[in-house]
């Protein structure tokens, strides 16, 4: 007989939720109007957009009460967060860079709540801990991240991030004396960072508000004071700029992204060496292209009049474009990533879905893919262009997280690191589906299940989405999506337009006038698993974070009947001033902005807290945002979670969870990551198992 899953175990052992609903945290309504070319559109929750007020820090210290004495009500929430850390407290390595024969790697312990950063004398060596988190950042929301090498490996280059933020800290070690050097850079939002291979200095890119992108060097043994601006003045906010130095030092590289995703990427080259002024290669072409240096030789990887990408290369000796040569050109799959390393260029292609990574030399001669342990998604291989040994991390949804290391010369693989999963993972079933959208463009689904589950309309199902910015879903792990499957509910990834999975068409068939495409998408995924027996209204979530938050708010406000419940993750939600709330500017490039009466006119008619209507039947919704999220303003969710709170006819619960110390993404501690995952797993049981 089978046995049955943990959510009817649950249910039969604890009943349906049964909650007395205790009044909102209140929230005023201000009678606040902005006027849209010509149109009066009211956002009454305004004063929540002010983080430091007392009045709003009042309020969001009532809503964290309200939503944790919630949630803690909810029957098996301990035995859920129990599930949840033996998934996740598990030894974790991370895939290494190699210098010279010494390894760097973060390393977190089974017992341990954050994330070392350690090093290999060899192979086979033993591991030695060079950076320990609670020395270094004794805030438990803050961890060290690796950033690079010297290439000699005397040097470790790392990161301090707090509470997930996207700013850092740079801190540069000494390997044999342990000790830090003076020539560290202070908090803030980088975008590069390349040592010289002689260690006398460093090449960095910083953004600073107000200002925007700007290309820095910095001389070992300086002070930061002295340091040179070499790139960027005339630039704004929304020009992001990156450096990129060669190998050999020689050539430095700059790249001039206009909005994120960029519209266009300007290109610039500097011969250190000669002492010249950057060199335009690329300028004013409505195109990306991302720069690549070796030698005298600069590699661009560009959607230029290849919506699949392609890859061409220039002699900065002869840099006119009537000179590029195209070496590796555009196939029917899309080029979703690239890296230059073991003297090979590795072009990582998705392909149906899956990655497929295939290997050239720099003349674009094909030299073989290289082999895939199954279908999944893997990394593009790292390492120094003159290394042998080749490092890449290979993922699915029936695999966890697994480090090869690869031998260019020889061909051979093995594993340099797989975890040990208490969950039997051979017991889950992904699989890839198509279904129609609402104009009859095909769209492929995954959908994750526990092997011989049946399917008889009522199985909870969790459906999560992105669909923007050209991001790509592939196959990937995820503890939390394990213990869901184990429980026996259903786990489903639609690949929505507005992603990267099929090139810059797909990509640019849900931006701008077209993102409603996106919406569709994803409504008519969720209808294909009700229609094909997976579940019902009453038994379907839906998840998304970020942009994938504007996803579900839109979902929520446009068909709420179709969901029982709704986890909405750093959400972009008010469309007509997300533009004005810490970077959204950059954004602009994907959705536009409401100051353009045409773009105003679409902008307003998915905005998601603009179209929270009163006494509509709402179904359950988790907000879950930071204070430390510097990139999607938390204020969306403070804002939606009022007016949701306010506007809302049906008993299902309106939350808001709200981390005074966390941010977008990438909390250092397992901790907080195991206590966020038991409140969403808990708040879906409530939901979808009393029906």
């Amino acid at each position: 007989m089978r046995r049955p899953g943990l959510f009817f175990l649950a249910f039969l052992l604890f009943g349906p939720a049964a909650w007395c609903a205790s009044p909102y945290p209140p929230a005023r309504a201000d009678d606040v109007v902005d006027v849209f070319h010509g149109v009066r559109v009211p956002d009454p929750y305004r004063w929540l957009e002010n983080q430091d007020s007392p009045e709003t820090r009042a309020w969001i210290e009532a809503e964290r009460r309200y939503t944790e004495e919630f949630l803690a009500r909810v029957p098996g929430r301990d035995a859920l967060k129990d599930k949840i850390a033996s998934a996740l407290r598990i030894d974790t390595i991370g895939r290494p860079l190699e210098r010279r024969g010494r390894y760097f790697f973060t390393r977190r312990r089974a017992g341990e709540d954050r994330a070392s950063i350690c090093m290999r004398a060899g192979y086979t060596g033993p591991d030695l801990v060079l950076v320990e988190p609670a020395s270094v950042a004794p805030d438990p929301a803050s961890a060290p991240v690796l950033l690079d090498a010297s290439k000699d490996g005397s040097l470790l280059v790392y990161g301090i991030r707090r509470g997930g933020e996207d700013e850092t800290d740079i801190r540069i070690l000494d390997v044999a004396t342990r000790k830090l050097l003076p020539d560290g850079l202070p908090r803030g939002r980088y975008f590069s960072f390349d040592l010289q291979p002689d260690n006398r200095g460093y090449y960095y890119s910083r953004f600073r508000d107000g200002v925007g992108s700007r290309v820095y060097y910095h001389a070992m043994g300086g002070q930061a004071s002295a340091e040179r601006e070499l790139f960027g003045e005339g630039y704004g906010p929304t020009q992001l700029i990156e450096s990129q130095l060669s190998d050999d030092g020689r050539y430095l590289a700059v790249a001039v992204a206009f909005g994120v995703p960029p519209r266009k990427v300007d290109v610039y080259v500097q011969d250190l060496a000669a002492g010249g002024s950057f060199r335009p290669i690329v300028q004013g072409i409505d195109a990306e292209f991302r720069p690549f240096l070796r030698g005298r030789r600069l590699l661009l990887w560009t959607n230029w009049k290849a919506p699949n990408w392609r890859v061409l290369a220039v002699d900065l000796q002869h840099p006119e474009p009537a000179r590029w040569k195209e070496i590796i050109p555009e196939g029917p799959q899309v080029i979703g990533g690239l890296s230059l390393a073991g003297g090979r260029i590795f072009a990582g292609y998705i392909e149906n879905v899956h990655s497929r990574i295939r290997q050239f030399d720099l003349a674009g001669k094909d030299l073989g893919d290289l082999a895939l342990p199954a279908l999944g998604q893997a990394s593009e291989p790292e390492a120094l262009w003159d290394s042998r040994e080749l490092f890449y991390t290979f993922t699915s949804f029936t695999t966890p997280g697994t480090v090869y290391r690869y031998n260019v010369a020889t061909g051979r693989q093995d594993v340099w690191f797989r975890p040990r999963m208490p969950i039997k993972t051979d017991d889950l079933e992904a699989k890839q589906v198509w279904y129609e959208s609402k104009d009859h463009t095909r769209v492929p689904m995954f959908v994750v299940h526990r092997r011989g589950l049946p399917l008889d309309g009522r199985r909870p199902t969790l459906l999560y989405g992105y669909g923007g910015f050209a991001v790509s879903l592939l196959p990937a792990f995820r503890p939390l999506v394990a213990v869901w499957t184990e429980m026996g509910g259903v786990y489903a990834v639609p690949n929505l337009r507005g992603g990267g999975e099929f090139g810059e068409s797909w990509h640019r068939a849900g931006m701008f006038e077209k993102k409603q495409n996106v919406f569709d998408d994803f409504l008519a995924a969720a209808e294909w698993l009700v229609h094909n027996g997976y579940t019902n209204p009453a038994r379907l979530a839906i998840q998304g974070a970020s942009n994938g938050g504007l996803l579900v708010g839109a979902a929520l406000t446009q068909r709420p009947e179709l969901f029982k419940a709704v986890i909405c993750g750093a959400p972009v939600l008010d469309m007509l001033r997300f533009d004005k709330m810490k970077v959204g500017a950059w954004w602009a490039a994907e959705y536009g902005s409401a100051s353009d009466p045409k773009q105003f006119e679409y902008l307003y008619r998915y905005s998601p807290y603009q179209r929270v209507r009163k006494g509509v039947a709402y179904p359950a919704v988790l907000f879950v945002t930071g204070d430390s999220d510097t990139r999607v303003d938390p204020a969306h969710a403070r804002k939606m979670a009022a007016l949701l709170q306010a506007s809302s006819s049906s008993p299902n619960p309106i939350l808001l969870r709200y981390d005074v110390s966390g941010g977008h993404s990438g909390q250092g501690s397992v901790d907080k990551v195991i206590d966020e995952g038991a409140d969403e797993l808990a708040f879906l049981a409530a939901e979808l198992l009393n029906q």
